[in-house]
């Protein structure tokens, strides 16, 4: 049994190049090989939200606060709020973050496939945020 205890993990600003707007990112766990496995508590401020990207093995989110939008490139954005379990296929390209006008925090989880979590890819413009 491994115990990580509340406040141990720092909280982070996430980075610029894969994000648009203030995201906070807590780690829950990022399991050793053989396992795979990553979770982090993503919390976006109002209008913020990731790049387009991509997850070798996919990826689920949780949300567990707020409202938001999640897009897959070919789709219409939908809107996603607290208790929705959102999935995304391996290699399917998407983005998700806040609404507009609220804050939205999920708990992502994805697996590594040799090591990479995600692919990411370009920013989302204000006119794919928008609709």
């Amino acid at each position: 049994m491994k115990i990580i205890a509340c406040g141990s993990v720092p909280t982070i600003i996430a980075p610029d190049k894969y994000f648009t707007g203030r995201v906070l990112q807590t780690p829950i766990i990022e399991t050793e090989a053989p396992a795979r496995l990553r979770a982090t508590l993503v919390s976006f401020e109002p209008g913020a939200r990731t790049h387009w990207h991509t997850h070798p093995l996919g990826q689920t989110l949780y949300v567990t606060a707020g409202a938001g939008l999640a897009q897959t490139w070919d789709g219409p954005i939908q809107e996603i709020r607290a208790g929705d379990v959102i999935s995304f296929a391996p290699g399917e390209k998407h983005w998700h973050g806040a609404a507009p006008k609220s804050a939205m925090t999920h708990i992502a989880m994805q697996e590594a496939l040799d090591g990479i979590h995600a692919d990411w890819l370009e920013a989302v413009t204000p006119t794919q945020y928008g609709g």
